[in-house]
């Protein structure tokens, strides 16, 4: 049988379904993993997304965007092809997607993580043939720290903050790591305790809350008075608006960042405070996990460096292979 997937200068092409996933140009049909700009491409005719990821998808795109949400599990058809979207683990509405043509069975990863999050679905293991994984982490020298841990760490270091008289200004992403943060820290503070947010997280930030996820009460700075006093708070800011004048107003202040980029050596750190080894992807454990927990016979690696992992994958025997996408 030919390959389900093959790869187009477009991105990741199904041929039995006519359709591409996570395309980096514009095409008729595109099936999108998640709302992550690198995985979401705008001006393409029709997209298909899975449901809780909807209205982020949709923010993305603009409301222009011609979008079928499908709920997880659901199987519909595109062409030849038998297509259905599980969840992934990686932010609210993340998903993998499951392609069946005449039996043959192959799944693409999207990003994914194993780890427990309260802002969104857990990964799902599905069977297959084929098996197509993320590598962004694909080294030995990631290994995530217990679930709960970096939270927990993070509300120390906001409490240290606080008795020394400093705002706790923490970097993180603001699609999928900002809202983790807000709906872990709720084991450790009252619901009802307020952080602070960059404005650029604010409309992302309603969309979770929309989906029904609990996370800690927020307001933008923006809609705070020039002579507000954020002393002993928490604020979440995205890593673009580090070293900006807009930082000026919330001195004095001590800053965190929250990254898988921290659970390694790699001088990320240097410029922020602390670093919280804090991913959304992942780590090399849970990578070889999965790869044997979907008893794939062949896997094939994508996003970032996956030659370690296709070397270990074909001295135990499996058919592995990278996939160089060009975006």
């Amino acid at each position: 049988m030919s390959d389900l997937v093959v790869l187009r200068p477009e991105g990741l092409y199904c041929p039995a379904g006519d359709f591409y996933i996570d395309p980096h140009k514009r095409v008729t049909r595109a099936v999108v993993t998640h709302a992550h700009g690198d995985h979401a491409k705008s001006g393409c005719a029709r997209y298909w997304t899975a449901t809780p990821g909807y209205r982020l998808l949709k923010t993305r795109l603009g409301a222009a965007a011609q979008i079928k949400p499908q709920d997880y599990g659901q199987v519909f058809e595109l062409g030849g092809a038998r297509v259905s979207l599980h969840p992934a683990g990686h932010i609210l509405g993340s998903a993998q997607v499951r392609i069946e043509v005449d039996g043959e069975v192959w799944v693409v990863s999207g990003d994914y993580k194993r780890d427990d999050d309260p802002s969104c679905a857990p990964f799902e293991v599905v069977r297959c043939d084929t098996f197509v994984t993320e590598t962004t982490f694909a080294s030995p020298d990631y290994v995530w720290p217990p679930s709960g841990s970096a939270s927990a760490a993070i509300h120390a270091w906001w409490m240290q903050n606080r008795a020394d008289g400093f705002a706790s200004v923490l970097f993180c992403y603001a699609l999928g790591k900002a809202q983790r943060v807000l709906a872990e820290l709720r084991r450790h503070v009252d619901a009802e305790t307020t952080v602070y947010l960059h404005e650029a997280m604010t409309k992302l930030v309603g969309h979770y809350r929309r989906e029904g996820i609990a996370m800690l009460a927020t307001k933008p700075v923006n809609e705070c008075v020039r002579s507000h006093d954020f002393r002993g708070a928490l604020i979440l800011v995205p890593p673009h608006a580090f070293g900006t004048p807009w930082l000026k107003r919330l001195a004095p202040y001590r800053t965190g960042f929250a990254s898988g980029w921290m659970g390694a050596d790699n001088g990320r750190a240097a410029k922020y405070d602390r670093g919280f080894t804090l991913s959304d992807h992942a780590d090399w454990p849970s990578l070889l996990r999965t790869i044997d927990e979907t008893g794939a016979r062949r896997v094939l690696a994508m996003h970032g460096d996956s030659a370690l992992l296709v070397a270990l994958l074909r001295a135990r025997g499996l058919q592995a292979d990278a996939l160089d996408l060009q975006h």
